[in-house]
């Protein structure tokens, strides 16, 4: 499979489809996920769901950038239909997203009336703008001569927070945390969405940081005698790859739990 770029979004798309993935990355990387999130995605391909990556420019109105990226993904979607790729059977649409996609999967599951049969959150964090952008405290400080001004992302946390406890719509939910991320804030939100939805929300805890889910493939060549740099090489690949291979088993288990991993 080969990555297309249609209607502003990245896809790809497999021979018999048996499900769609919309992914939204997190800040600052999602421009290209297509390149930054590769192993992840193709190998969510490879188990037979279209992958369509939609990237996006980081503002501080998160409402609007959830909305041109739902308004893109449907695009696409009106592509692949149109062009029989899809089938003519139903196909379940399932968001992912790591970090800030996350916030954009809630907002779009809160604002608008989308069908969805899960969502899946990876990493999630919901911080103000002064705690998230260094340049936004900077800017605070530069206007502290009008009390009433502030910078803050669109919704707030706590609008944010508000929006998805009483009009989040997708009921069936996955959360994944790693043991090393400091930003993580997915215990809250679990709590919340478990009370919206009781019995219909999984957490999973598993090793790694907030960057896991960008592992990229790293080419290692050993020589032609075999030598401690070859062994720390192969070494350093291998604990790389270890917890990126526990995210994709855990999300396919998730999505299809009677698919061969």
């Amino acid at each position: 499979m080969d990555w297309k770029e249609i209607s502003g979004n990245w896809v790809l798309l497999p021979q018999k489809p048996i499900g769609i993935i919309h992914f939204l990355g997190g800040a600052f990387v999602a421009t290209a996920p297509h390149i930054t999130y590769r192993l992840l995605l193709e190998n969510t391909a490879e188990k037979g769901f279209v992958v369509i990556a939609t990237p996006f420019v980081n503002t501080l109105d998160h409402t609007a950038i959830a909305q041109q990226v739902l308004l893109n993904f449907e695009r696409v979607l009106v592509r692949l239909e149109d062009r029989g790729v899809l089938g003519k059977g139903y196909l379940p649409i399932y968001g992912i997203g790591h970090s800030m996609g996350c916030k954009l999967h809630l907002l779009i599951g809160s604002l608008f009336p989308v069908e969805r049969a899960g969502n899946i959150l990876i990493s999630f964090n919901n911080y103000a703008a002064r705690d998230a952008i260094p340049l936004v405290e900077q800017l605070n400080t530069n206007f502290q001569f009008n009390s009433n001004f502030t910078v803050e992302f669109t919704p707030s946390p706590l609008e944010t927070t508000k929006l998805v406890q009483e009009q989040y719509n997708v009921r069936r939910n996955l959360l994944i945390k790693f043991t090393n991320d400091t930003i993580d804030q997915s215990a809250a939100l679990t709590e919340l969405l478990q009370k919206r939805f009781p019995g219909m929300v999984t957490a999973q805890t598993l090793p790694g940081n907030h960057l896991t889910p960008l592992g990229q493939d790293v080419k290692w060549q050993p020589g032609k005698e075999f030598n401690p740099l070859d062994a720390i090489g192969q070494w350093f690949k291998q604990e790389m790859y270890r917890d990126l291979h526990q995210l994709k088993r855990t999300i396919l288990f998730w999505l299809n739990p009677l698919s061969p991993l």
